[in-house]
């Protein structure tokens, strides 16, 4: 019986420290030597920390995004969400929020009352995924997932995986999204082992967020990004209680402008971005 060649570690990228306030932040991409892993962009991982009581909680107010998607993945605390098309959820520990910014929509994410009121444990990741320019002004949507939504399962080995898009070892995930992204959250114990076939033209996103795994038989520290080569598989074994942010898709491979909460192709385009939110097009600001 054959196994599937296993992508290989070609280069780690440690997340850079990064702290908003209070708010404790690291960024493995864009980094040193790494702008982005096409389509995914940018990924922030704020915490783990433990907020006191009265405190103020996340400092994202009101803020508009075009030409590309946020997937939020709320792995300790809550996060509050609103946005100019409707959407509002609070979403807790295990769940997910993926927004289609599209075309134009302004968003806030915030703490609840109540975490701002009592203060907790909280640690979140957000991953920033690009849009190919035919999709990049198409309509804005919002869907916020509890972890119920989430079809979890165990692997034989003992290994969680909470799929949240795509299709995980023959189960489809909740989110089909609009370019065929594969996310999703794996959990591994300590010595257990995790093999996913990915197909030779998908670009892997591998990040560790908590514990140490190897990778084709390479080191990848808490915190870092591995980088990988061809192969037909993504292969880890946990060297310690691990937790990784594992996803795959076909590259864009569309030249990539990006001027703070906006993604297009060219210039052009960001300053009709910027036109159109002072315009008022995006919608009203949601109320916080």
């Amino acid at each position: 019986m054959t196994h599937p060649a296993p992508r290989p570690v070609v280069r780690l990228h440690r997340a850079q420290r990064d702290d908003i306030g209070d708010l404790t932040t690291r960024r493995p991409v864009p980094g040193p030597g790494l702008e982005q892993v096409d389509p995914f962009l940018f990924l922030n991982h704020h915490g783990p920390q433990t907020y006191p009581p009265n405190n103020r909680g996340l400092p994202f107010g009101p803020h508009p995004h075009r030409g590309f998607e946020t997937v939020t993945f709320i792995l300790d605390g809550e996060l509050a969400h609103t946005d100019s098309g409707g959407g509002e959820s609070i979403i807790k520990a295990g769940g997910i929020q993926w927004m289609t910014a599209g075309s134009g929509l302004i968003h806030a994410e915030l703490s609840p009352a109540a975490f701002k009121r009592d203060g907790g444990p909280m640690e979140i990741l957000q991953l920033w995924v690009n849009l190919p320019s035919r999709l990049k002004m198409t309509r804005p949507n919002y869907v916020g997932l509890q972890a119920a939504d989430i079809p979890t399962f165990v692997t034989d080995a003992g290994v969680t995986v909470e799929p949240i898009s795509g299709r995980w070892q023959g189960r489809t995930a909740p989110i089909q999204s609009l370019i065929d992204v594969n996310l999703a959250v794996v959990r591994l114990p300590a010595g257990s082992r995790f093999v996913e076939p990915v197909a030779a033209d998908r670009n892997v996103f591998l990040y560790v967020v908590k514990g140490q795994v190897e990778v084709a038989g390479t080191a990848v520290p808490q915190w870092t990004l591995a980088a990988l080569g061809d192969g037909a598989a993504v292969e880890m074994t946990a060297a310690s209680d691990a937790v990784v942010l594992l996803g795959h898709a076909r590259p864009i491979g569309e030249p990539v402008f990006a001027h703070g909460p906006f993604v297009m192709n060219t210039r052009e385009e960001i300053v009709a971005a910027i036109q159109d939110y002072q315009a008022g097009k995006f919608g009203p600001p949601p109320a916080v």
